[in-house]
């Protein structure tokens, strides 16, 4: 039984240069929007008490307060549940975070990408760093002891020192969880046609990620998965169920779930989306092999890897013998575990190509 829930809030306010996510500035369709939403919660949740809920977007920080609470009142909660909402600098203030607060909803996930103002404008983006500063400002006002940062590198323009610089700021405001995502270019968004000058290339890219490391545990950030670093006992639960290969619900345009072995992604259209929530656009159920792939490939995007006599129980298999050619051709990207094995730093650098080779055509 899915213990954990995502909720796709797909409005923005624009949509931003590098960004191919599922979002759209019709806010317009708001209310049938949320309408739809509902009836398909109504129907596809089983009732189970959740132990994380997670509003992603767009941005969801379009919501009121108010809308907030049709959506948390339709589920159970443990009385522990973590329960997350992106939001953008420039769509908040306290008095609505106070209100966010005050329905339980206990972890933000702030849209910040740079701190650089030049940047952002380059990006797209609707916010200054002015306006990132008030937003922390409010948050931990508002109560909040688990905020996370969004950042992004390889943007245009933006050298190592600029990176660190980023990372010194997001250090120094005293959050507590930052994801980091290296920029990629593709189909869809408005820099795939007007490609900006100063993109950062693969080596260079590399190098700020392995400076976001350094910098990053210095400061006593546990680095617990290939994007995501925290404070001790900050890590991000919602997350972390993704990477352990558990079932969770999907739950509004474009979102995805996983429940009994199947995969399933919901109407991307936001015209048909509201016309019939429970549309689907894609389900497969996953073959033994395909459930073993998926085990392998998002245990070892965490740091403590996978646990391989849990994979032989589950499976039947001897990971080792199995996959003796593999670990003996990349041994020196892998890390012995008391339990199995995780990647090194320069493995994760190259974990896409080592991951292709644990599919079997």
């Amino acid at each position: 039984m899915a213990k954990n829930a995502y909720i796709h809030i797909p409005f923005c306010k624009s949509k931003c240069n590098y960004c191919s996510f599922v979002s759209f500035d019709k806010l317009s369709l708001k209310t049938r929007y949320l309408k739809a939403l509902i009836f398909q919660i109504q129907i596809e949740y089983n009732g189970e008490s959740l132990n994380t809920l997670y509003f992603g977007g767009g941005t969801p920080s379009l919501l009121t307060v108010e809308e907030f609470q049709w959506l948390t009142d339709l589920f159970k909660l443990e009385d522990n549940a973590e329960i997350t909402v992106e939001v953008n600098p420039d769509s908040i203030d306290l008095k609505y975070l106070q209100g966010l607060r005050n329905l339980g909803i206990n972890r933000l996930s702030i849209g910040v990408q740079t701190f650089d103002d030049k940047i952002l404008k380059l990006i797209g983006r609707g916010h200054n760093s002015a306006q990132t500063a008030f937003a922390l400002n409010c948050a931990q006002k508002a109560g909040f002891k688990n905020i996370s940062l969004d950042l992004i590198y390889g943007l245009p323009n933006q050298s190592l020192a600029d990176f660190e610089k980023d990372l010194r700021l997001a250090i120094d405001s005293g959050i507590q969880h930052v994801s980091l995502y290296g920029l990629k270019i593709e189909d869809g968004c408005y820099f795939c046609e007007n490609m900006p000058k100063g993109i950062a290339n693969s080596d260079v890219q590399a190098d700020m990620y392995l400076k976001a490391v350094k910098v990053l545990k210095t400061a006593d950030f546990e680095y617990y998965e290939i994007s995501n670093f925290s404070l001790p006992d900050f890590n991000s639960k919602h997350n972390l169920n993704y990477w352990e290969n558990n079932a969770y619900y999907g739950f509004g345009c474009a979102a995805s779930g996983y429940s009994s072995n199947v995969r399933y992604t919901n109407e991307v259209d936001l015209g048909k989306y509201i016309q019939n929530p429970l549309s689907k656009i894609a389900e497969q159920k996953l073959t033994r092999q395909e459930i073993l792939e998926e085990a392998i490939f998002l245990g070892l995007r965490k740091m403590n890897g996978i646990d391989i006599e849990k994979i032989n129980n589950d499976f039947g298999i001897d990971f080792n013998k199995k996959y003796a050619n593999i670990l003996d051709k990349y041994s020196q990207y892998f890390i012995k575990t008391s339990k199995g094995y995780a990647f090194t730093i320069e493995g994760i650098l190259i974990s896409n190509e080592i991951l292709a080779n644990f599919i079997e055509l």
